[in-house]
């Protein structure tokens, strides 16, 4: 199998200055089905310098706004033209199913659009009374320059295209270093990117190890804002990495995000069968790899045993398997390492306290499966509950008051996302406005919108992505004074 050129610097597709190599192995069956270049410090150190030349010396900073938004635009119609072959990709790297990497598509492809549309819609700059007709004073909105991106291995598509698209619309350079378990589909966007006509330099991609290429990136003194998506370990080495040059540093790391649903929500049928259906899709979407992921269901004591049960029932039934074939709901963890953890995880729960209902086993046969589980009689004691697994687990722990469950949600060292399921409107806000979490979902767990800002609170990071603040992140404010009447001060009497 030979080696894919992977690394592209200043416009040029290449091998890895070592001549390194790593395979890329399916989870479904452990198999390698490509090979990309291993790119280090050294390839890191020539994307860092193509994508400075091509924001000091370059045309993108100084394009029209109306040019840059049109090359977003003509990415997001590239992207609809290769759905059905970069939604696999993404499938079979990821170990996705086919649906899932098609909506992964499409969501990549919108926020290319919102973006676009965003810097269009924009004035020229924020004008400043200075109370004096004599006195023109603005505060205008600049590129930061050269940005660092880091990305992880459970959306490699998406959470590329949420930081590449806002940095593009705002006139930056880029390097970015896609996971080296899941780079693939990153290299098909970059070569989008490209065919759709930016500049030589200013988009570079590093394929290789977060400890070399990323921690290069991290400190390198020519990049001036990293942006990391990833486990909070690596982003607080990230954080100190950068703090040696001051460079801008935006997090997100990760939740522990609750799943609050209070009695009234499960009075009807229809009730009870929506708020069971959507903490299943909360917890094991992607086999639970999912930042987002509701992996605390936190319910109210009084329908606790039949949820618990009627999700457990359903939980069992969840069908893994390779995600294109037919009726298949869930797909492998993405790794023997992702695998291995999520074991380790489920033992110290059982051997804390908790109650297997469902799950808790991988199925014979090859690949990193684990079948979807559910742990039952869990407390804020247990590890399982405090530290994010990132695989298809569901605590649950119970309540009886409103402030009980508010109290449950929030103790947390994250603050990425949470929901509360409730009939009573009132309720939901209030709750709502009380959860320290970035995004609160009523009723409803996962949707986004590429137009509202996306982040969390605590250990979930720093800075927003998407909406207003997620291109904000990519920009420098400057306020440009002009005197129309200069004249002597005679501060000093000469």
């Amino acid at each position: 199998m030979s080696a894919q050129k992977t690394i592209h610097v200043g416009g040029e597709w290449r091998e890895a200055a070592s001549g390194a190599t790593r395979e890329i192995l399916d989870p479904v069956d452990a198999t390698a089905f490509a090979v990309v270049a291993e790119g280090g410090v050294a390839d890191t150190d020539a994307a860092v310098a193509a994508a400075r030349a091509a924001f000091d010396k370059g045309p993108w900073p100084h394009t029209p706004v109306a040019e840059r938004a049109a090359l977003l635009r003509r990415v997001a119609d590239l992207l609809e033209r290769d759905r059905e072959k970069i939604g696999a990709l993404e499938c079979r790297d990821a170990g996705k199913t086919l649906e899932e990497g098609r909506v992964d598509v499409d969501c990549v492809r919108d926020a290319f659009r919102y973006f676009a549309d965003l810097v269009m819609n924009e004035s020229g700059g924020r004008v400043v009374d200075a109370g004096s007709d004599e006195i023109h004073s603005v505060v205008v909105h600049e590129p930061v320059g050269v940005c660092g991106l880091i990305t992880p291995w459970n959306y490699p598509l998406l959470q590329a295209s949420w930081k590449i698209a806002p940095a593009l619309a705002a006139g930056n350079t880029f390097v970015i270093k896609p996971s080296e378990i899941t780079p693939l589909t990153t290299v098909a966007l970059v070569a989008l990117l490209v065919e759709a006509g930016l500049p030589a330099g200013v988009a570079n991609i590093v394929t290789g190890a977060g400890a070399t290429v990323g921690a290069r990136i991290a400190d390198h003194p020519d990049v001036d804002l990293v942006s990391f998506t990833g486990g909070l370990a690596s982003g607080t080495k990230v954080m100190r990495a950068a703090a040696d040059t001051v460079k801008k540093v935006a997090l997100e790391l990760g939740g522990k995000n609750p799943n609050v649903v209070f009695a009234d929500a499960c009075a009807t049928d229809d009730g009870f069968d929506t708020a069971v259906d959507q903490a299943l899709n909360a917890a094991f979407i992607h086999s639970g790899q999912v930042c987002s992921a509701g992996s605390r269901l936190i319910i109210e004591e009084s329908v606790r045993d039949r949820f618990v049960t009627e999700l457990a029932r359903r939980a069992a039934r969840i069908r893994i398997g390779r995600g294109t074939d037919d009726g298949v709901e869930c797909g492998p963890l993405v790794s023997e390492q992702q695998l291995a953890r999520t074991e380790e995880f489920v033992a110290s729960a059982l051997k804390e306290g908790a109650v297997l209902r469902a799950g808790g086993e991988r199925p014979e046969g090859p690949g990193y499966f684990y079948r979807p589980t559910v742990l039952d009689h869990c407390d804020r004691s247990m590890r399982v509950v405090r530290e994010e697994i990132f695989g298809p687990v569901l605590t649950v722990e119970t309540f009886r008051t409103e402030d009980e469950a508010v109290a449950l949600a929030n103790d947390t060292e994250y603050g990425l996302a949470g929901a509360v399921w409730t009939a009573d409107a009132g309720r939901g806000r209030r709750v709502a406005g009380r959860l320290r979490h970035g995004t609160v979902w009523i009723n409803d767990f996962h949707p986004y919108l590429p137009q509202a800002e996306w982040g969390g609170f605590g250990k979930s990071g720093i800075g927003r992505e998407l909406g207003p603040t997620g291109l904000a992140e990519y920009r420098e404010a400057k306020h440009i004074y002009q005197n129309l009447a200069p004249r002597p001060v005679r501060w000093f009497a000469g």
